[in-house]
């Protein structure tokens, strides 16, 4: 019999990964491999690695097979993958045991039941999208004031301050101010270079 190798995945850095580590100590992960991206991504490294150490009789656990897979069509594919290999996959929130065929027959039915709620979120954003488009709203950041911009850059260029404490004093952020700086420093060597 091999080992049980973990896997856990949260979609952002700032989320915490303690619930899923838990688990997978509890039921007797030898080796844990993480990663902290969406599972829309295929860059992800932990699962490339688990992938790469995983033999013959290990069984690969997850939480919830939604932290295993991008999509349904991903999910099928890794699950055949990795029977392939020999080794099995077991998911705690699902308790489903993928030697049984009425095992395999559920995991598909959860693999179509995540690929839905996909679908329905996808679905429902593009839906809100559309919806503030028709009253005239574009969505993302509101525009940062331009006014307020060129006062926190003559600020910075004219006194001791730092950028932090200016775009404190300006209400303007970091990241604007300091691609508005670099515009401005752009739009200057043109003109210098036309002049």
């Amino acid at each position: 019999m091999g080992d049980k190798v973990g896997y856990a995945r949260v979609s952002t850095r700032e989320q915490n990964l303690d619930s899923q580590l838990d688990q997978l100590k509890a039921v007797g992960c030898t080796k844990i491999f993480i990663d902290k991206a969406s599972g829309v991504s295929a860059n992800r490294p932990g699962w490339l690695e688990l992938m790469g150490y995983v033999r013959s009789g290990d069984t690969v656990v997850v939480a919830e097979l939604s932290r295993m897979s991008r999509s349904l069509l991903h999910f099928l594919s890794t699950v055949q993958e990795l029977e392939k290999m020999g080794v099995q996959v077991e998911s705690l929130r699902e308790n489903i045991d993928p030697s049984t065929a009425t095992g395999r027959a559920f995991m598909g039915f959860m693999g179509v039941i995540h690929q839905l709620e996909l679908d329905l979120k996808a679905e429902r954003a593009a839906a809100g999208r559309a919806s503030a488009k028709a009253r005239g709203k574009t969505g993302g950041r509101p525009r940062t004031d331009q006014d307020k911009l060129e006062q926190a850059r003559i600020l910075y260029e004219n006194s001791e301050k730092t950028a932090v404490e200016v775009c404190k004093i300006a209400g303007v952020g970091r990241r604007t101010f300091f691609a508005y700086l670099a515009e401005a420093k752009a739009k200057a060597g043109i003109t210098a270079a036309v002049i």
